[in-house]
């Protein structure tokens, strides 16, 4: 399959990969839900990679079955959806059997394979199904999930689509396409929305937190997948801010309900996915925005965020609002709030904004604790966004992509943020080199018969 991809697709296609791993372990973390890898056969690249981001991994131990990642000696790309790093850093395989290991197209097998740490045992295959039934029922009971509760239905998205874009209940996509941009609309609830466990539980997956999360969801992977020229999203928001705080304030009081748990969850995941998205983003806070709280995470997770000040009317100058969900909601990749990644941990500058949860904070006082790039006033303002927006679109996309990959994840690392920036970044160099995809490189004659020629030069 990826032979025959585009480069494009073959980068898109393993970066929803690794998010789907790492929503796996997500999962695992947060949510109560605990993964079983039971390998009875060859568990070989995407397959053991898959493996790699559940709890445990147990082998049937009958001399043939193995674990193996075999795409270095027989594709000549990478283990690129996360097999790498979580080999090494998840696993702790020592590197030079990490070596061996990656370098086998036969894999590894029963005990090897659990002395070198690729998996946690191996189970004659006598004993295999009970002994991970066994297993299976032991990682269950370390949940707090209900049994015996009803789940929420979630149903189908409502979408509408046209040239010009996409529209959703709670999320709009404006695309321009002569400029190579497309605005991001994300609407406040309405006044109408549950104020209490009951209600939420009432509105199901019509509730507003929800709804937008899985349609801001679809949006950021609909836009990544079928509007590669669309460079630059512009991240905006309508409504009521004081509904989103309260959304906010209902979420904080029953968070440790599942259904608010799993919504809390859904929120985390997408917007982890804004921020690594190939995308430079940009967030406007004009009159009428509402960011607030969930909703100010856009402005966090924005590469520049302006915002507009109005000297002769100021009482209708936009207001953003830092509230409880700001401060440890929902991290980022590399494992920090928004805030601390933009800090870099500074405890005196998050304090800052901290003293200032709950106030509304005009352009001047926002930029004065470090939460927007710049306050610009109504005179200005229409000329400095096509100037800044103009020039992003005028440089190169490659390098952009590097810039903001770079930029974005400053400071500690992570496995995850290690798998996108540095699995990733090889790997989609890898896609691009001659050895991998020329005419007669291993990727493309793999299952042809065709031996592979490669270009020696080492670069």
């Amino acid at each position: 399959m990826l032979g025959k991809s585009s480069h494009a697709w073959k980068v898109n296609f393993c970066k929803f990969t690794n998010e789907t791993r790492n929503g796996i372990e997500d999962a695992s973390l947060h949510s109560g839900i605990k993964f079983i890898a039971a390998c009875n056969g060859t568990t070989a690249g995407g397959g053991y990679e898959l493996a790699l981001a559940c709890d445990e991994i147990v082998l049937v131990d009958d001399r043939s079955s193995a674990v193996s990642l075999p795409e270095v000696p027989l594709l000549g790309v990478l283990p690129g959806t996360g097999g790498l790093t979580r080999v090494t850093d998840k696993r702790h395989v020592r590197r030079d059997h990490a070596d061996i290991f990656c370098l086998t197209t036969e894999g590894v097998r029963g005990q090897r394979a659990k002395d070198w740490k690729l998996v946690d045992e191996v189970v004659k295959p006598a004993r295999f199904a009970e002994y991970v039934r066994e297993r299976a029922q032991a990682l269950a009971a370390q949940s707090d999930r209900p049994a015996d509760t009803q789940g929420v239905r979630l149903t189908p998205l409502t979408r509408a689509v046209t040239a010009e874009g996409y529209r959703y209940e709670t999320v709009r996509v404006d695309i321009d396409h002569e400029s190579r941009r497309a605005t991001i609309t994300v609407s406040a609830p309405d006044a109408g929305q549950p104020r209490d466990l009951a209600g939420i539980l009432a509105a199901g997956a019509q509730w507003w937190p929800l709804k937008m999360a899985r349609e801001l969801d679809d949006a950021i992977l609909t836009l990544r997948t079928n509007h590669l020229d669309i460079g630059m999203w512009i991240l905006k928001t309508t409504g009521d801010a004081a509904q989103v705080l309260a959304a906010d304030a209902l979420m904080d009081a029953h968070a440790g309900h599942w259904f608010v748990r799993e919504t809390i969850g859904m929120l985390r995941r997408t917007l982890a996915r804004l921020d690594v998205s190939s995308r430079s983003l940009f967030a406007l806070v004009e009159p009428g925005s509402c960011f607030a709280g969930t909703l100010l995470e856009l402005v966090l997770a924005a590469d520049r965020a302006y915002m507009l000040q109005l000297p002769d009317t100021p009482d209708e100058a936009p207001r953003v609002h830092a509230d409880v969900a700001n401060f440890g909601r929902y991290p980022m990749p590399n494992g920090l709030t928004r805030l601390a990644a933009r800090f870099y941990e500074d405890a005196n500058a998050i304090a800052a904004v901290r003293e200032q949860a709950g106030k509304p904070l005009d352009g001047p006082a926002a930029e004065a604790v470090g939460l927007i790039t710049a306050a610009l006033d109504d005179i200005d303002w229409e000329d400095e966004i096509r100037i800044a927006t103009e020039e992003r679109a005028s440089l190169s996309p490659d390098a952009l992509t590097g810039l903001e990959a770079n930029l974005r994840f400053g400071g500690r690392e992570t496995m995850e943020t290690r798998i996108f920036g540095r699995l990733t970044a090889w790997q989609n160099w890898i896609f691009n080199r001659p050895n991998a995809v020329g005419e007669h490189g291993a990727l493309k004659v793999f299952g042809t018969g065709n031996k592979a020629r490669f270009d020696w030069d080492r670069v």
